[in-house]
């Protein structure tokens, strides 16, 4: 099977890389690397000792789109690609509507195109927006109460999605609502870099850990939670990727689908700001200065999953704990202290 993953190069992206060889899989890259290196690919090919072909594009560009499904036998797309910053989305939601919503329109066009009909999709748990109670279950509402534009693209194209399932029962759809995934390969040698000021709690902290930061802004600690700071259910990248081959499985088993099967991606559990910071700290032997500051727009108090049905259906569900997650992040962050820049 040849997997198209949009977004490869990002964070998320080029974990699962290197777990689809691992479970026989071919992959194509398709990312425009607004958010990525190409460092990050060459490194998995160092990893995987195999090259991966690459294509830079953006998700928009149907022409380049349509060239990219002549010159390879796709069988199905993991749609990362997108852009992801909850607060950055409140400033910017014209850019989040167009690149997230209007790129994966033209996307699934030019799979229906091309006679391709089988992506998996991710999505995020922000399309819950202020949930009623936790942990969260996947038949809960969606939409209400999102409060960002952010999560309202996702939620959006969960819709088309769901709406496209409808019409034509060929389509094979899998939706996976990531909770918040932090760590990196064990290797050290690929992790999370993010452009200028991290947006995500993990990168944050471990830039302070390497000293490329003074301290870690604490967004508010007066939420109704164990020590007033945000909780939410982290999970490791290389687990969440794993999540993306089950479901590539599942697809694969599957002769029609009547719906898309949506399925939540984490761990069950959720941790504190504050018990993530002692848990860093402890993996890393640094002090991790910190500054409390107002909440940010778009936040919520408390967001963890409730992760049977990945267990029941897909037969997945995430090995790491937090401990790893943090030492793994550290690792990256040490051996690179700015990111793949000055490798």
């Amino acid at each position: 099977m040849a997997v198209l993953v949009t977004g490869g190069a990002g964070y998320i992206g080029s974990h699962t890389l290197i777990e689809l060889h691992k479970a026989g899989l071919e992959s194509i890259v398709y990312d425009n690397l607004s958010n990525a290196s190409e460092e990050s690919l060459q490194r998995v090919e160092h990893i995987i000792g195999k090259e991966i072909p690459f294509v830079k594009g953006d998700t928009r560009d149907k022409e380049q789109l349509r060239e990219l499904f002549s010159n390879y036998s796709i069988d199905g797309v993991i749609h990362f690609a997108g852009l992801k910053a909850v607060g950055e989305s409140v400033q910017k939601p014209l850019e989040y509507y167009d690149n997230n919503v209007i790129g994966t329109l033209r996307l699934l066009e030019v799979m229906r195109e091309f006679d391709c009909k089988s992506i998996i999709f991710s999505s995020s748990a922000t399309v819950y927006g202020e949930p009623e109670m936790v942990p969260i279950k996947e038949e809960f509402s969606t939409g209400n109460g999102i409060t960002n534009p952010y999560g309202r693209s996702k939620y959006m194209i969960e819709e088309i999605l769901k709406d496209l399932s409808k019409s034509d029962s060929s389509w094979k759809i899998v939706i996976l609502r990531y909770f918040n995934p932090i760590g990196a390969h064990e290797s050290g040698l690929i992790g999370e870099d993010p452009n200028g000021i991290p947006n995500n709690l993990m990168p944050y902290i471990s830039q302070v850990a390497v000293g490329k930061l003074n301290e870690l802004q604490v967004f508010g600690d007066n939420y109704p939670t164990v020590d007033g700071t945000g909780v939410r259910d982290y999970i490791h990248v290389v687990d969440l990727a794993n999540a993306h081959v089950k479901a590539l499985e599942y697809i694969q088993k599957q002769d029609v689908m009547q719906e898309p099967l949506i399925v939540n991606a984490g761990t069950g559990m959720g941790y504190s700001v504050l018990e993530v910071v002692k848990a860093f700290e402890r993996a890393s032997g640094k002090k991790i200065p910190k500054k409390i500051v107002a909440r940010r727009a778009g936040d919520i108090a408390i967001c963890y999953a409730d992760v049977s049905r990945a267990q029941e259906i897909l037969g997945w569900s995430a090995e790491f704990d937090l401990e790893k997650m943090c030492a793994d992040s550290w690792n990256w962050q040490k051996k690179n202290p700015n990111g793949y820049e000055a490798s």
